[in-house]
């Protein structure tokens, strides 16, 4: 691991100096993909740094220590720093593999989130509009944008479905362990009994996939236009701006209706259809690798259920992990760090397990 982290430093130098050369400044693109790789690279080389110098404390230390001539007052300030040192060390080592844990690509990149009432009609479709609400609010908190891409709603303010996109540095990875069934207990507003009532969402978690990432032929899409048609009359429009795409080879099929102008609703599917191909190809990916590393946070499949929001107990459970936090408000009012750090926290503690068992 020390040879890793001497070849990491090294790399990390070098940029450094390339960064500082004209050519590479002129060079936007070489610029970027530079600035990138060194971003992910300092905390790595912050830690090793702080491993070195606890190290050199250390071995000063045990060095004092072997002197028999030392006074007493010198031999437990000795003693103190070697113990300190000695800790610094085994914390920092730990740190750093995590920190060197193979990273997901797709962590960096900005996230589309589809959001779907399940099981339970109306109140499913009332419970898709709250979490859309909480995952907009969280992105808030982070300073992220977000921007609806795609929306069906219904007349007493749900949503059958919605796709939405939020875009940040890092947002994918805050984000992605959303994927799977939400399912929420509560006492609808239409039940005069006070009977409890289970209803289910379904979220799907995208990266935004780019140009590069995923060449589409137009060959293979069908594009078909027609007149839009709001919830209950609403801004129902005139003209046939809405679209709908359907990609041939894989029968992917997406709608857009939210703007009034052809080209605009055009440009949404396509980021939607995008990144649910991608999506695809990174799920046939996954099934190709083995099992466990598949098992390490859910599979991530979308039947999942992953989560469960009781309201009359106030309760949050995430059953991936078996936390549950009695701070629902806070948690449907945008408060998911502590959710997702957990979440992050599971995963990378699996993912050294599954190192560890390999290495």
């Amino acid at each position: 691991m020390i040879e890793k982290l001497k070849a990491v430093e090294k790399r990390y130098t070098e940029i450094g100096e390339e960064l500082m050369l004209p050519q590479t400044v002129s060079d936007n693109n070489l610029y970027k993909k530079l600035m990138q790789e060194h971003k992910h690279l300092t905390p790595i080389v912050e830690k090793y740094r702080e491993y070195i110098a606890a190290e050199e404390s250390f071995e000063e230390a045990k060095m004092l220590l072997s002197d028999s001539s030392l006074d007493k007052d010198f031999k437990e300030l000795a003693e103190e720093e070697y113990k300190d040192s000695k800790e610094k060390m085994e914390t920092c080592f730990e740190e750093l593999k995590i920190l060197l844990l193979p990273r997901d690509p797709n962590d960096d990149k900005n996230v589309i989130i589809e959001i779907r009432g399940g099981a339970g009609g109306e109140e499913a479709a009332l419970f898709a509009n709250s979490l859309m609400r909480m995952y907009t609010m969280y992105a808030e908190s982070k300073r992220w944008k977000n921007e609806v891409l795609s929306m069906n709603a219904t007349e007493l303010g749900g949503i059958k479905e919605v796709s939405f996109m939020i875009s940040g540095d890092g947002a994918y990875s805050r984000f992605k362990y959303e994927s799977g069934v939400h399912r929420v207990q509560r006492v609808p507003e239409t039940e005069t009994s006070g009977r409890i009532h289970t209803s289910t969402v379904t979220v799907a978690v995208l990266p935004e996939a780019e140009e590069v990432d995923f060449d589409i032929n137009p060959a293979d899409l069908q594009i078909d236009t027609y007149r839009s048609s709001g919830a209950g009359g609403q801004h129902v429009n005139t003209t046939d701006s809405a679209i709908r795409i359907t990609h041939l080879p894989t029968g992917v099929v997406v709608e857009c209706q939210d703007e009034r102008s052809q080209h605009k609703n055009k440009d949404k599917a396509m980021k939607i259809l995008r990144s649910r191909l991608l999506e695809a190809e990174m799920q046939k990916q996954t099934e190709a690798i083995a099992g466990e590393r598949r098992a390490q946070v859910g599979t991530g499949d979308r039947s999942e259920r992953i989560r469960t929001y009781n309201y009359p107990q106030g309760r949050v459970t995430d059953h991936r992990i078996g936390l549950t936090l009695y701070k629902i408000d806070q948690i449907l009012n945008g408060d998911l760090d502590e959710v997702v750090d957990s979440l992050i926290t599971h995963y990378r503690a699996e993912m050294l397990k599954s190192e560890n068992s390999e290495g």
